[in-house]
């Protein structure tokens, strides 16, 4: 991996494969709605250049090199479309035409910080590389099958077979799969949120949404999953000396505590910078008064970095991450401060610009981790930081390609859904006993948090579940649960492989299957 590893070469395909990826995203985020995982996607085209019988395409052999170019291809994807498009169209549709530029300035230093702390906090004790990363392991298992054929590639091939005409028929494979992957309480938990929110109505009667349930829970948790982020890092600071790694269970991390000190702690730093900037190209300090400015200030860095915090532990154990749902809540804070609604329309923006670049790198790291074979911690180290530039590469592609082409969608009225949701709560307010609800939930939120700990993340993984509508997947995670541990007690450890690799194929087939469907639907 050392050595002339980004040549030009390389780095003009990486260009060019970023700029697909951020069409892709751009095209389907304005007509459906979603963003697909390309990690596959890139993938695959990676094991097809590899293919290609001339000299200059022989390093694509290599697994490592497949590996730097899908994520640079799904770094340019969620860049374009989650971080970037979705906070510009916001003052977009609000009539504030004047305000896209720096939002799109202010949402793409957030988006490059957000990447920037995932890389210096990921393999640590919050966000180990030996957590599922569900997403990751299927793009691992994908290249892996490629390269070594055999029984994972058959077993994979059956995975993904499962997983195109499970997803064909509507049932939720993807559930399925990281019910095989991830943690098990906090994947049960998650399932649960899902049944709730699914049949609160028609078996009780009861929008849990009306009563703001799913998010004052998710304030609840969030807040206490803060402060045992805090813990943990103080505890291991007193226990260890910095710059070693630890093993836990088995597992040697590659970054300390003091790591994930720093890596918070500048970024919180660069999004208060962040938060300046956009509310000095915005004119805010026309509009607010010098309190209210410092509190605007304030409150979106530190909701930036909650939510990508949230966002990250989410997508961590389940590979869903509800960035929409996160910056909801900012908002409806937001609103109960007092923000007017151009604060409003740029907190908005800038939070949402955090969190699905943090969650979407961490699944190409743990691809990257298994890929590397897990073994040396140096050259792990290595390998992640030519991710890094593999990363940087698409989120700078993203940038320049919304800067380009964001009026020509915008002018045909082709905005992401959710802006009109996010411009239709600005522009109404917060009515009735809203702030009410939130307090009573943040409650509940707040024990199941506690009890469960750091590492099970129960509440944040509950509320992640009440604010997702997908009751077919809350089956899926309970009857994929319930499959594993009873083969684990049939079979044993034996089984574990073997279910590891199929379970990645209903990831994959089931990413296939969404992808391809996304870009018919969109023509």
């Amino acid at each position: 991996m050392k050595g002339r590893t980004y040549d030009w070469s390389l780095i003009l395909l990486s260009v060019l494969i970023a700029v697909f990826g951020a069409i892709i995203g751009m095209q389907i985020i304005t007509s459906l709605g979603v963003t697909p995982n390309t990690s596959i996607i890139g993938a695959m085209v990676a094991m097809l250049i590899a293919r290609i019988p001339a000299q200059l395409f022989y390093r694509y052999r290599k697994l490592e090199t497949q590996n730097l170019v899908q994520t640079t291809i799904s770094s340019a994807t969620f860049g374009a479309a989650n971080s970037l498009l979705i906070p510009i169209g916001i003052p977009y549709v609000m009539g504030l035409p004047e305000l896209v530029i720096p939002m799109l300035i202010g949402a793409s230093f957030a988006l490059i910080i957000d990447a920037l702390i995932l890389y210096k906090v990921f393999d640590s004790k919050l966000f180990g590389a030996n957590e599922a990363w569900p997403s990751g392991v299927a793009t691992a298992e994908a290249l892996r099958a490629g390269d070594q054929g055999g029984s994972k590639a058959k077993f994979l091939g059956i995975g993904i077979a499962g997983g195109l005409a499970g997803s064909a028929a509507g049932i939720p494979m993807s559930a399925l799969g990281v019910a095989f992957i991830g943690n098990i309480w906090a994947l049960t938990m998650f399932g649960i949120g899902l049944l709730i929110n699914g049949y609160s109505i028609p078996w009780f009667n009861i929008d849990i949404n009306a009563y703001y349930i799913p998010h004052g829970m998710m304030i609840g948790a969030g807040l206490v999953a803060l402060f045992q982020f805090i813990s943990v890092i103080v505890k291991g600071r007193r226990k260890s000396a910095p710059n070693e790694p630890k093993d836990e269970a088995a597992h040697t991390y590659t970054r300390t505590e003091t790591d994930v000190a720093k890596g918070f702690g500048y970024g919180f730093l660069a999004y208060v910078f962040g938060a300046m900037l956009v509310a000095f190209l915005a004119g805010l300090y026309s509009d607010l008064s010098v309190g209210f400015l410092i509190l605007f200030i304030v409150y979106a860095a530190f909701a930036t970095l909650i939510s990508e915090m949230i966002v990250g532990v989410a997508a961590m154990h389940s590979g869903w991450f509800p960035a929409f749902a996160v910056t909801l809540i900012v908002l409806l804070i937001g609103i109960m401060i007092g923000f007017p609604p151009v604060a409003l329309a740029l907190l908005t923006g800038y939070t949402a610009a955090t969190g699905p670049a943090f969650a979407d790198f961490g699944f190409d790291l743990k691809t990257g981790f298994i890929i590397r074979g897990r073994t040396d911690w140096k050259q792990e180290l290595h390998g992640r930081r030519l991710q890094l530039k593999a990363g940087m590469i698409g989120l700078v592609v993203a940038i320049f390609m919304v800067l380009f082409f964001h009026e020509m969608y915008f002018s045909q009225g082709l905005f992401p859904p959710v802006n009109h949701v996010f411009a239709a709560t600005i522009t109404d307010g917060i009515v009735g006993e809203t702030g009410k609800y939130l307090l009573i939930w943040a409650i509940p939120g707040a024990l199941i948090q506690f009890i469960g700990g750091a590492k099970r993340q129960l509440g944040i993984m509950l509320a992640t579940g009440l604010l997702v509508m997908n009751p077919w997947a809350g089956w899926a995670v309970l009857v994929g649960i319930t499959a594993r541990v009873i083969l684990l007690k049939w079979k044993g450890k034996e089984a574990e492989s073997a279910m590891f690799t199929t379970a990645a194929g209903f990831i994959a087939g089931d990413a296939l299957y969404s992808f391809f469907s996304s870009v018919f639907k969109a023509r």
